[in-house]
Parts: C-alpha cells; sequence; structure tokens
C-alpha cells in the first residue's frame, strides 16, 4: 500500500532507479508512493551516490525493532529546558538534519550543524557532541573542520578545550562563503577561454559559464548584506 512500508523489492527498486539516473518523482510514480517517501529513503540511507538497497532494509528493520523495543531509559533525548517535550526536540532535529542533508550537505556534518544551531547556547564542545551524537570525536572533529571551511562554524578555546559556536551571523557567513567559491569558479571557467579558443565552442560555452556564475556570484552576496541590512537585529547594548 502506498502510505505502508517499503519492501525489500520496492527499495531494490529504488536502487534501480537511481542507478539509471531516474528523478525521484519518477521513482515514486512507478511505486506508487509519494515523492517525499522516496526522498527522505534515499536522503537517510546515503543520497543517490551511495545508496544501497539491501543496506537500508536492514537499517530500517533495525528502526523498526528498537521502536517496538525502547531504549533503555539513559539512551533516550536528554531532558530539556523552558519545559520543551524532549522526544518533539529530538524528531525536529532529526527533521532539521535530514532537510540538511537533502541540500547537498555530508550526513555527520548536518547532524553537527543541527545539534548546534539547536543548542540554547549556540555552542558545544566535542565532548558535549560526541556524547550527544553518540559517535566518536574524531566524527566531530571532522564534522567541524568541514562547517570551517563552509564558514558555518568557528572555534573557540575554552581552556584545554575547544567549544565550536554557531551564530547570528550563521547563514550571513553561510551565504558570503557561497557567493566567494561561486566566484572562484567563474575565474577558473574564464581562465580556460584563451587556453581552449575564444572563437570555438569550448571556449565559447567556458566564457558564457563564467558570466553567468559571475553574475550569480554577485547578486548572492548583494542580496545577503541587503538581507542582513533589513532583517537582522540585534539585542540592544544594556549600557554602563
Amino acid at each position: 500500500m502506498p502510505g505502508g512500508r517499503l519492501s525489500q523489492q520496492e527499495r531494490r527498486q529504488i536502487g534501480r532507479g537511481l542507478a539509471d539516473g531516474l528523478a525521484y518523482a519518477e521513482i515514486a510514480r512507478q511505486l506508487d508512493r509519494p515523492t517525499s517517501t522516496i526522498t527522505r529513503e534515499v536522503t537517510r540511507n546515503g543520497g543517490p551516490a551511495g545508496y544501497r538497497a539491501d543496506v537500508a532494509h536492514r537499517t530500517a528493520e533495525q528502526r523498526a525493532h528498537r521502536r517496538k523495543n525502547p531504549a533503555p531509559r539513559d539512551a533516550r533525548p536528554d531532558p530539556q529546558p523552558y519545559g520543551r517535550d524532549a522526544e518533539a526536540v529530538h524528531a525536529y532535529e532529526e527533521m532539521f538534519t535530514t532537510a540538511m542533508t537533502a541540500s547537498g550537505a555530508p550526513q555527520m556534518m548536518s547532524r553537527v550543524l543541527a545539534a548546534l544551531t539547536l543548542s540554547d547556547t549556540g555552542s558545544l564542545t566535542a565532548g558535549e557532541l560526541s556524547a550527544h551524537l553518540k559517535v566518536s570525536p574524531a566524527s566531530v572533529s571532522k564534522a567541524v573542520a568541514f562547517l570551517e571551511t563552509q564558514s558555518m562554524v568557528r572555534r573557540e578555546r575554552e581552556g584545554r578545550r575547544e567549544r565550536y559556536v554557531v551564530d547570528d551571523e550563521l547563514m550571513h557567513e553561510s551565504m558570503m562563503a557561497s557567493a566567494h567559491s561561486t566566484a572562484q569558479l567563474a575565474e577558473t571557467a574564464r581562465k580556460g577561454v584563451p587556453v581552449l579558443g575564444a572563437d570555438t565552442a569550448a571556449g565559447t560555452r567556458l566564457e558564457n559559464m563564467a558570466r553567468y556564475l559571475d553574475f550569480v556570484s554577485e547578486s548572492i552576496a548583494r542580496a545577503a548584506e541587503q538581507a542582513r541590512a533589513i532583517l537582522h537585529t540585534k539585542a540592544p547594548d544594556p549600557g554602563p
């Protein structure tokens, strides 16, 4: 049934569809499933390039088993401040992570960013992240290193420990980093024009690519600055 759990055969069909380069919507149509079901299934199981049907099916069975057999108390979501529902917060954190992964970020980087963003302080140590996500400190360190390259996280020294921080400038810095990387790609494309010949099809293609990317980069940077000026507000200075 369209609303039921995916079968192993359906997962194998999803795998074949991905291998054939089919869009999620087309795979969903063939299986008579909502496109969102296929998107969620692929996203949570390695993405289009890493999806393995049999592995995904085993993971789903394990997940179903855990739901039937609740984890011990010490493995349940941490208690939450402000009277928040711990289960609801945990579910939202998974939703946020899935959205980030669907946008192209690797899964572990998405999990780290979600944990930092949803913390009230906007900062956690490596140990706190490791305990919260139940992963190794090495996994946390690798994820943070990637997020730093995207200007989405910064490090602060706290005695002998490092604290990883996101703040109100998170989205702005990320957009500006995106604009910068797009501008660099435009520059690289333009350098190929004289190599391949400005009057050739390949040279013309590269020049058009460079112009397009220049425009997009400038538009992103301009829109990011305008949005920050209009929308970003800071807490008032408490004064002396």
